[in-house]
């Protein structure tokens, strides 16, 4: 399994489109091969931070995700509405039965 984390500092003024945008990124991903969560949610500390939590079934899901063009799209518009570049993690991951 493999396991996506990032997170999004947000102009002042652009929360409303960055979180549109990002909820249109997180159900369009939720449909795509491989993918089994996706969400975005908003920092309870910071309101102007956006987070990131994917999980994808292996690298190979991911990376066809990274290929599709609304994704990159995604990447860059966030990219604009931000006050630093997006930041984000790729874990491989073990799931652990309790």
């Amino acid at each position: 399994m493999i396991v996506v984390t990032g997170h999004v500092q947000v102009k002042e003024g652009c929360l409303t489109e960055a979180l549109a945008l990002s909820l249109e990124h997180v159900v369009r991903s939720r449909s795509e091969p491989g993918c089994v969560s996706h969400g975005v949610s908003q920092d309870a500390q910071d309101p102007q931070r956006l987070v990131f939590v994917e999980e994808w079934q292996d690298q190979a899901a991911l990376l066809q995700h990274f290929k599709v063009p609304q994704s990159r799209a995604f990447a860059r518009q966030l990219a604009a509405l931000a006050t630093e570049p997006p930041r984000m993690t790729v874990y491989h991951a073990t799931p652990v039965a309790l």
